[in-house]
């Protein structure tokens, strides 16, 4: 299992919560209710999952209320992952090449 960088962007009008996977980066917004960037982003991470498991750590050293949102998100999001991974092996749906 691969195990990712997740940040948290701060700016002056917006939060956001900031998932790497290599080269590629995920933006969920903390400071605005938009739930179809946030399926969207995780249909994104069900397309990566596919190819390989892998799930987040938070690094971050500002312990506010934003960190512990996104410690508690990254929390329930890698069990998902974890889970819709084995579902997703299960059904021989991975293109893993073994």
């Amino acid at each position: 299992m691969e195990t990712h960088k997740a940040t948290i962007n701060r700016e002056n009008a917006k939060t956001s919560l900031c998932l790497s996977i290599g080269d590629r980066e995920f933006e969920i917004i903390l400071t605005e209710d938009k739930p179809n960037e946030v399926k969207s982003v995780f249909n994104q991470l069900l397309l990566e999952l596919k190819n390989r498991e892998f799930n987040f750590v938070l690094e971050d050293s500002n312990e506010d209320l934003f960190y512990h949102i996104c410690l508690e998100y990254i929390s329930q999001l890698n069990a998902e992952l974890s889970s819709i991974y084995n579902e997703l092996k299960d059904y021989d749906l991975l293109n893993l090449d073994e």
